[in-house]
């Protein structure tokens, strides 16, 4: 194993133990209040070419060592998908709370929106790894954001690399005009919350009326096989 996979290990072994959290969160939400914040959860560990990148951006040298680890501390990154914006703040204080992870930094461009209109709450944190050289604390950064927000940022995300940050003055525009119709469309889903929630348990209910119904074997014995609906996610 190479010195990077060595320095990584326990950056994907962070990112593969949080996600399981995370969920466990989600699930423990939707059983206790019904509706959970969390929609779903990702997470990836950048890769050596953002690494690289970033390094040259914050001045630091490109080497698997405390130094790179301590001045970039979204190597191990996390995302979390919310139906509404009310939603990420439950989410927010929930992380606050926990014990096995400890909070060093928060950022808010929700209510501080960056100029290119960018919205979304990231949250650094010291995570314990266990490793087979004992325990080491890996930092990762969580971001919380709506499902329009993520959409606005995965394509100003894609531009950037094609203009390398330097945006045409209209396409600069255009992305501001986004970002605010984005935020606009998360508003009128908040005012709407309770219909919203009532048809997603309305769905949830005859989905499991169905899927009852669908599992029962046939009267007189004819097919005793088990047809399995297949779901997404």
């Amino acid at each position: 194993m190479g010195q990077w996979e060595r320095f990584l290990e326990p950056y994907k072994q962070a990112v593969d133990e949080l996600k399981i959290k995370l969920k466990g969160m989600r699930a423990q939400f939707a059983t206790e209040i019904e509706h959970a914040p969390i929609e779903f959860v990702t997470g990836r560990v950048k890769p050596l070419a953002s690494i690289y990148d970033k390094s040259l951006e914050k001045g630091v040298p490109f080497e698997p060592g405390e130094e790179l680890a301590n001045e970039l501390p979204d190597i191990a990154g996390l995302r979390i998908m919310c139906q509404f914006v009310d939603d990420i703040g439950t989410v927010v204080e929930s992380i606050r709370q926990r014990k096995d992870m400890r909070v060093v930094e928060e950022r808010d461009y929700i209510s501080k929106v960056k100029p290119s209109g960018y919205r979304s709450y990231h949250m650094i944190i010291e995570y314990p790894v266990q490793t087979i050289h004992g325990e080491r604390a890996i930092f990762a950064e969580i971001q919380i954001r709506t499902l329009a927000m993520n959409f606005w940022a995965s394509i100003e995300h894609s531009l950037n690399y094609k203009y390398k940050g330097d945006f045409p003055e209209e396409i600069k525009k255009r992305l501001q005009s986004a970002a605010e119709a984005a935020f606009s469309l998360d508003e009128e889903m908040s005012q709407i919350r309770d219909e919203i929630q009532e048809a997603q348990r309305f769905f949830s209910e005859y989905r499991g009326e169905q899927r009852d119904d669908v599992r029962k074997p046939e009267e007189g014995g004819g097919n005793d096989e088990v047809f399995n609906p297949v779901e997404r996610g």
